[in-house]
């Protein structure tokens, strides 16, 4: 996987720009894939938003029989968690990392940042931003699950203990199943994280009441 810099989409809500969502697509997508569903949101009441929507290197994935698109890292089996790609889990975790300090460097305070994914995006997106040492805005965490998840009580940052969690998931998705997102929900509520949880009558998707609560959950974390 290459050390360059991700390539990026951006989007903006407005021009004195306060905070920013680091948004990260899922399986063989790219950074094009949620600019429309961003788009839909109503986000009056927050300050001005810069989205960024980064593309995933193209990497084998071994789970598509070693056909090469973007991905986060390397699916090695279907259950998702028996064998995990930890070495591509961690070097995208260090691209987004600097994605994150980018923005700081931009001028936004890292508590007016917030990582958003959906699937291996989410994935990426809790274990990314449980892990990064500044305490951020919030994780929006959709239709994935928590990966390296025995590794996060020693990994795990203290300045990010108390960062709102959204998560929510389909009750049809047959790509991640909800039972594994409904694990990694009780993980992070063992080791003491508030995950603001939701579901929906939809699979592997995003849903229109789903597009709602996200409104209300940034207009919470940005305000």
């Amino acid at each position: 996987m290459s050390e360059d810099s991700l390539e990026c989409i951006e989007l903006s809500t407005g021009t004195d720009i306060a905070a920013s969502v680091i948004w990260l697509h899922g399986l063989g997508a790219d950074g094009n894939d949620f600019v429309p569903i961003v788009q839909e949101l109503d986000l009056n009441g927050c300050p001005a938003i810069r989205f960024i929507f980064p593309s995933a290197p193209v990497i084998p994935v071994t789970i598509n029989g070693g056909y090469q698109m973007r991905a986060w890292y390397d699916i090695l089996g279907a259950d998702l968690i028996e064998r995990e790609d930890s070495k591509g889990i961690r070097t995208s975790a260090l691209q987004i990392e600097k994605l994150i300090e980018k923005e700081e460097k931009r001028g936004i305070a890292s508590t007016h940042i917030i990582l958003a994914g959906f699937s291996q995006g989410c994935a990426m997106a809790l274990h990314t931003g449980l892990r990064y040492p500044k305490k951020l805005g919030g994780l929006v965490a959709l239709s994935g699950y928590l990966p390296l998840a025995s590794l996060l009580g020693s990994e795990r940052s203290a300045a990010n203990t108390t960062t709102p969690i959204f998560m929510a998931h389909g009750l049809m998705d047959s790509v991640v199943p909800i039972s594994r997102a409904e694990a990694s929900r009780q993980i992070l509520m063992s080791l003491g994280y508030s995950v603001d949880w939701h579901t929906y009558p939809m699979p592997h998707s995003v849903h229109p009441e789903e597009i709602k609560a996200i409104e209300i959950f940034l207009q919470a974390a940005l305000t």
